[in-house]
């Protein structure tokens, strides 16, 4: 059975809000801290990289 788009398939599965907890939880610590906008959202991006690079290596 072909979908029309040379027979590849993608499949989508959310597990769970996990993520969208995480994402909160960082958004009221930048606000907790005080932080501006810029340093929050170096805090958001660069801060999770850091910990996989800990974790993974």
């Amino acid at each position: 059975m072909s979908n029309g788009s040379g027979g590849n398939q993608v499949n989508i599965t959310q597990h769970s809000g996990a993520g969208l907890l995480w994402f909160a939880g960082w958004l009221f610590t930048i606000g907790y801290a005080g932080l501006g906008f810029w340093q929050g959202v170096l805090g958001v991006v660069i801060w999770p990289y850091y910990l996989g690079a800990h974790f993974t290596g």
